[in-house]
C-alpha cells in the first residue's frame, strides 16, 4: 500500500509512535491525517503540524471510536488506512509478586485499549470497507504480544490477544480484500517506555519513534502482515517456538536478575 493520496486514522496520535506515524503519513503525502487521541491539545498540535484534523478519543469506548470513523468519512472520505495505535504501560512490577495482580483494573483497562479497541474499529470499518472492496489496518501491538513482557502479565496477556484477533481480522476478510499489518517493536524512546522499569525490552536497543514510522512505511509498501523494526525478534520467536521449556527457563531467569535488581 502506498499512502499517497490516502485518508489515515491513527489513534493514539498526539505522541510517541503516534505522532511519528502522523508526520511520516504527511510527508508521504497522505491526502488527509487525522490524529485521535486523549490528549486534545497535543493531538489538535500534530494535527496543525501536518495539515490534518484532531478528535479527543479514549478507544476504550466504542462510541468514541464510532464517532471519529463517522466523522472521518463524512468530512474527508473513506478511511484507507485505520492505525490502531493507542496503548498504555501500566501494571509493570518487576519483583511479580503475584502474576494474578492485586486487582482487576490494570486488567480491564489494558483489555480495554490493547484488545477491544481494534475490535471496536473493525465492527465499525468492516461494513464499509467491504462495500466499497477493500481498506487496511495497521494494529500497533508489541514484541511483547509474540514473546512476552516480564514484569507485566496483563500487558503480556493482553498484547498476545491482540495478535490473535489481528490474524483473525486478516484471515476473515482477506477475500475482501481487507489487509491488515501488526507492528511489533521491542522498546522505542517513547514517554511510555520512560515511565516502565528498566527490561529485556530495551536489550536491543531502543528505537527512535521516527525510525518505527519509517519501518512501517515499507512494511505497508510491502503489505506484509508482521512488521519488526527490531529484526532480532523474529530469531526470539523461533527459540520460543523451537523449545518452548528452554525459553521459559530462560525467561525466568530474565525474571530472577529483575528480583535481584530491585530488591536491593
Amino acid at each position: 500500500m502506498q499512502v499517497t493520496g490516502k485518508v489515515v486514522v491513527v489513534t493514539g496520535g498526539a505522541n510517541g509512535i503516534g505522532k511519528a506515524l502522523c508526520d511520516a503519513f504527511h510527508k508521504a503525502g497522505a491526502a488527509k491525517v487525522v490524529v485521535a487521541d486523549m490528549d486534545a491539545a497535543n493531538a489538535r498540535a500534530v494535527a496543525a503540524m501536518v495539515d490534518g484534523a484532531a478528535f479527543r478519543c479514549d478507544v476504550a469506548q466504542e462510541k468514541e471510536i464510532a464517532h471519529v470513523i463517522e466523522e472521518t468519512e463524512r468530512q474527508f472520505g473513506p478511511i484507507d488506512l485505520f492505525c490502531s495505535n493507542a496503548g498504555i504501560g501500566g501494571g509493570f512490577d518487576p519483583m511479580s509478586v503475584n502474576a494474578g495482580g492485586a486487582s482487576d483494573e490494570p486488567w480491564q483497562r489494558s483489555w480495554a485499549i490493547h484488545v477491544m479497541a481494534h475490535v471496536y474499529a473493525a465492527r465499525h470499518l468492516v461494513p464499509r470497507m467491504k462495500a466499497r472492496g477493500g481498506g487496511y489496518f495497521l494494529n500497533t501491538i508489541s514484541a511483547a504480544g509474540l514473546l512476552s513482557q516480564v514484569g507485566s502479565p496483563a500487558y503480556s496477556t493482553t498484547k498476545h490477544a491482540a495478535v490473535g484477533f489481528a490474524e483473525n481480522l486478516a484471515i476473515s476478510h482477506k477475500a475482501h480484500n481487507i489487509k491488515v499489518s501488526i507492528l511489533c517493536p521491542q522498546g522505542v524512546d517513547t514517554n511510555m517506555l520512560r515511565s516502565i522499569p528498566k527490561g529485556p525490552q530495551s536489550v536491543d536497543g531502543d528505537l527512535t519513534p521516527e525510525q518505527v514510522a519509517k519501518d512501517v512505511l515499507a512494511g505497508l509498501e510491502q503489505e506484509t502482515f508482521l512488521i519488526l523494526p527490531h529484526p532480532q525478534v523474529l530469531g526470539y520467536m523461533r527459540k520460543k517456538t523451537e523449545n518452548y521449556d528452554r525459553w521459559i527457563g530462560g525467561m525466568a531467569k530474565i525474571q530472577a536478575k529483575m528480583r535481584e535488581e530491585f530488591g536491593k
